[in-house]
């Protein structure tokens, strides 16, 4: 039954069909993963996504975090005697957190409070006598009823009934339902910088007297309010005019003008400021904040499947410089999978300016190693580097790239590293780490804790937990979009794949040092602990280039090889052959294939696959240039139109790099010429664009640009 109606809320919130939801759910309580389902289930979910499967999962765990939350719940009211088959029945069927919560209220367990003080002291008679606010009761002769060595007066009394009325009034739904929708639509977002912190917390001076409306305070600045309330520079406040707030609970809760209405009016003043304001006022921070959080993640996870998914070079000889002026830079030579052949360093800027010998070196290494491209790092004296390169004249045409740095740092000193390289030292490891994204960004990129590439915005403000899973679920699309040869693949890549994780990872490799490379995908059985599930989950994504069945360098499941071998023995030809004829695939009649197991979703995916089988989904990389004689902040000046590359995408722009230590900032204001509100609409991670300088502020060392009728 409680199925049935997560299945019911899941479809109707994202618009799917109850058998699409189910179906999804059942296969993700089997252990399937994302990227599985949405690639080699499409017949059980309809052809799903992963974006869609993934947006099941979610709500389908959040579902069963308020189904935990009922129960914990259900059993505090029980023991305390309270839980009424109506109040069951109630909790079951209420799937809104805030409306459940608001409902268990009145039974929470509640530290010492004066609603409790004043029932002790035996006056909830007379709280209950003046909520019912008859016109006639004189409210002073009734509290002397009520006076004891605990009560010493009649405004003693009737102060404490207010308290335990205020209580009541906090505690009541319509009320607390009707002031939330009060702070949903007019609550403030108000800051301002706390005394003595104007100088210390000048990055936050747009907030030392700021407000306005909460629902339109966006993500980044609602963040960036919070690191500056979190550090100490700013105090923040939430909440709609505490006097409507009081006019509007007044309205629900006093009836006439009694005395006894007199003394309601004070006890909801109260239960207003001291109780239903606060709590509400951190109900809506919390939920802005995970708002914002969720939206900070998503910026941050599309970066970095636009980072993931980079143009790789493939498998080319590299040389690869991790720049630098005193300590010189930090040459190594890759073979075509990334191993390191040699390392040097060269010394061709300040203040050494051993030009000359650093051009021979290069030229040398050129020769030696057959280099096909140099990487060169985009840290400091990144430009001057790229300068000295492309004055140098080789025996071939050598392409030069500028790579990005984003983490190469936090890769070198990490035990990854030490492992992979445990003779060598930081700047070794860090130039090896700038050759092999440029093979390979992916590869590379995945050694890597996702928040340290450097694509994020206020990654370390929002939930980490969050952020994690957020962050982990991309490179596990991205990993398994692409596919990995398992001959080759570190541990560090495989651990993504679907399936398999960091001990079935382990396994592989340590079963390819003992028997060598993997001749079928079949073989994979053979790994320790690999069982049925998780070849099943890993197999297809799986590569093997020269083994035994062709289909095993394909994204075709080892499932649906029995399908290609019938449709090869009906063309009378072999799979190899099939793969390679064109003509051949093109009188394969899918309906003849179509069976209660596999149909026209999964029969479109073999077909697309046996015309391009192994296809990497990436774009090859492309050779950039920055402008001629542009390397500092200096340089650039006001009106100039400078090519540049996409370094992240936030929600207020986009940053690019010209070719200078600062990046520019191009404002969503001016990345077109039409109106846009979300800058990913327009750019890419990594694009090569055109930008026109709109303002250089030197001191601050800011750069203001625009896109508009550039590109």
């Amino acid at each position: 039954m409680r199925q049935k109606q997560h299945v019911s809320i899941i479809s109707s919130a994202l618009q799917l069909t109850p058998k699409q939801v189910e179906n999804t759910i059942k296969l993700l309580d089997e252990g399937a993963t994302i990227p599985f389902i949405s690639r080699y289930r499409k017949e059980q979910t309809g052809n799903l996504d992963e974006v869609q499967v993934s947006e099941i999962k979610t709500q389908s765990d959040k579902l069963k975090e308020l189904d935990a939350r009922k129960q914990t719940i259900l059993s505090t009211i029980e023991e305390q005697g309270k839980l009424t088959d109506e109040l069951r029945e109630r909790i079951v069927n209420c799937y809104q957190l805030a409306e459940l919560e608001d409902i268990y209220l009145p039974y929470k367990p509640k530290r010492r409070t004066r609603a409790i003080i004043a029932r002790e002291k035996g006056l909830e008679p007379l709280a209950d006598l003046l909520s019912k606010q008859y016109a006639n009761t004189d409210v002073y002769a009734e509290a002397v009823k009520y006076l004891s060595d605990n009560v010493e007066n009649e405004d003693d009394a009737l102060a404490g009934a207010r308290d335990i009325i205020a209580e009541w009034v906090s505690e009541d739904e319509w009320v607390r339902n009707a002031v939330r929708k009060l702070f949903a639509r007019d609550a403030i977002i108000a800051t301002k910088v706390l005394k003595g912190k104007d100088e210390e917390g000048t990055k936050y001076r747009d907030y030392f007297d700021f407000s306005e409306l909460l629902y339109r305070c966006p993500s980044h600045r609602f963040l960036a309010i919070m690191r500056g309330v979190n550090e100490g520079f700013l105090k923040m406040s939430v909440g709609p005019d505490s006097d409507k707030a009081i006019g509007l609970i007044e309205k629900l809760v006093v009836k006439n003008r009694s005395e006894s209405a007199g003394q309601m009016q004070q006890a909801v003043s109260d239960s207003c400021k001291r109780l239903i304001m606060p709590s509400l006022e951190a109900e809506f921070i919390k939920l802005t904040k995970d708002k914002a959080d969720e939206e900070a993640i998503r910026v941050f996870a599309e970066n970095l499947r636009q980072l993931l998914l980079a143009s790789p070079l493939g498998e080319k000889t590299v040389l690869a410089i991790d720049p630098g002026y005193r300590t010189g830079c930090k040459v190594v030579c890759l073979d075509a999978q990334g191993n390191l052949l040699h390392n040097e360093t060269i010394y061709p800027h300040s203040p050494q300016n051993e030009v000359s010998q650093a051009a021979r070196k290069i030229t040398a290494l050129v020769d030696a190693y057959k280099i096909e491209a140099i990487a060169i790092g985009n840290g400091t004296a990144s430009r001057e580097t790229e300068h000295f390169i492309k004055k140098q004249h080789f025996n071939r045409n050598i392409q030069v790239f500028v790579v990005s740095e984003d983490g190469a740092s936090v890769y070198s000193a990490s035990t990854v590293a030490r492992e992979e390289f445990p003779q060598y030292d930081v700047t070794v490891r860090g130039a090896v780490s700038i050759g092999r994204r440029l093979i390979d960004p992916l590869s590379e990129l995945v050694k890597i804790d996702p928040k340290s590439i450097g694509v994020g915005q206020y990654q370390h403000d929002v939930d980490q937990t969050k952020l994690k899973q957020g962050l982990n679920r991309v490179v596990e699309s991205c990993v398994n979009k692409v596919g990995v040869n398992l001959n080759t693949a570190s541990k560090y890549l495989l651990v993504y794949i679907s399936g398999l994780g960091p001990q079935l990872a382990q396994n592989i490799v340590d079963y390819r040092k003992v028997n060598g490379t993997f001749k079928s995908r079949n073989e994979l059985k053979k790994v320790a602990r690999l069982g049925p599930k998780a070849f099943e989950q890993s197999a297809g994504f799986l590569r093997i280039a020269d083994g035994i069945n062709p289909l095993d360098n394909s994204a075709v499941h080892p499932e649906s090889y029995p399908i290609v071998e019938k449709m090869a023995k009906d063309l009378n030809t072999s799979i190899a052959e099939l793969l390679k004829d064109g003509e051949l695939q093109k009188r394969i009649d899918k309906k003849n294939y179509i069976t209660p197991e596999t149909g026209e979703l999964t029969l479109n995916d073999i077909l697309g696959e046996l015309t391009k089988p192994s296809r990497d989904p990436r774009t090859k990389v492309k050779v950039f240039e920055f402008a001629q004689d542009i390397y500092s902040i200096e340089d650039v000046h006001e009106g100039m139109e400078l090519p540049g590359i996409v370094t992240n995408i936030t929600n207020f722009g986009a940053f690019v790099d010209i070719g200078i230590k600062q990046d520019g900032l191009v404002h969503v204001s001016q990345m077109a010429d039409a109106f846009i509100t979300n800058p990913a609409d327009v750019v890419k991670l990594h694009q090569h664009v055109k930008v026109k300088v709109l303002e250089v502020d030197i001191v601050r060392k800011r750069i203001q640009l625009s896109m508009k009728g550039l590109n």
